[in-house]
């Protein structure tokens, strides 16, 4: 399906970025994965090429973006896949994480993507043949994740972006997509209580792959591995309300220590 396609994968060592360049191998296309230390030997499994990527730094990710263009060909695909979550404060308050844990995940969640746009979209517009931006944000994104408000601010802000790639260059053949999951397996959430016995199921990365591979096909913005979301999505919009009251009712009845981040 993805023939002659490469596709550039971010955050690939393991989790949903694995997954999902896993689902493009095995569909024909060829792949760099790239992660802080380059995840050689998964590379080497899929016959992908790996590399180091910051993507927290623009260099980084240019460096990434250019070596991945000259070793494979210019990327057609680029999944911006890798994140970070840190708690609130010690006491829960929603601004009490230390404002290193709230500029990293700004510069994780969100500019990495804005660098490799900003790298990428040009490119695409120029060689006429457009392309496609991936972003995985999650829930959190549309709804909100109890116990991180970094997370869930600088998600929202991930979502924001996918969606103006979406709207301000379809015209010029690019597509734009938003992985919105619940609890993946993956390092972030290993061991976490909250996220392993989650009343709308614990998924694998394949699970979250299948789901993109889907919306591609479909052309649908929003990547929902577990469908819920939507239905949690338009509860929101409909009755906002509603929604804070149910959160903070959810909020009074979780254990601090089973949350996953």
């Amino acid at each position: 399906m993805f023939s002659n396609k490469i596709v550039a994968v971010t955050g690939a060592a393991g989790g949903i970025g694995l997954g999902i360049a896993k689902m493009f191998s095995e569909n024909g296309a060829t792949v760099a994965l790239s992660d802080l230390k380059a995840p050689t030997s998964e590379a080497e499994a899929l016959g992908a090429k790996a590399y180091s990527c910051d993507v927290g730094n623009e260099d980084s990710v240019k460096a990434f973006i250019d070596a991945a263009n000259a070793d494979l060909g210019q990327i057609d695909i680029y999944i911006s896949n890798a994140g970070v979550g840190f708690g609130d404060g010690p006491n829960g308050e929603v601004a009490g994480g230390d404002n290193q844990s709230w500029e990293t995940s700004w510069q994780v969640n969100v500019m990495g993507s804005v660098y490799a746009a900003r790298a990428l979209v040009p490119q695409w517009i120029e060689r006429g043949q457009g392309g496609r931006f991936v972003i995985t944000a999650s829930a959190a994104g549309l709804l909100s994740q109890i116990g991180s408000a970094s997370y869930t601010v600088t998600k929202h802000a991930a979502v924001g972006l996918a969606e103006s790639i979406a709207i301000a260059h379809r015209k010029d053949g690019i597509f734009a997509n938003c992985i919105c999951p619940q609890y993946v397996r993956s390092n972030m959430t290993k061991g976490q209580k909250f996220a392993e016995e989650s009343k709308d199921g614990y998924l694998e990365p394949s699970d979250v792959a299948a789901a993109l591979k889907a919306s591609i096909v479909n052309d649908d913005f929003l990547v929902l591995s577990h469908p819920v979301v939507g239905d949690y999505f338009k509860g929101k919009a409909m009755d906002y309300n509603r929604y804070i009251h149910g959160m903070v009712k959810l909020k009074s009845k979780i254990n601090p220590q089973d949350l996953p981040l």
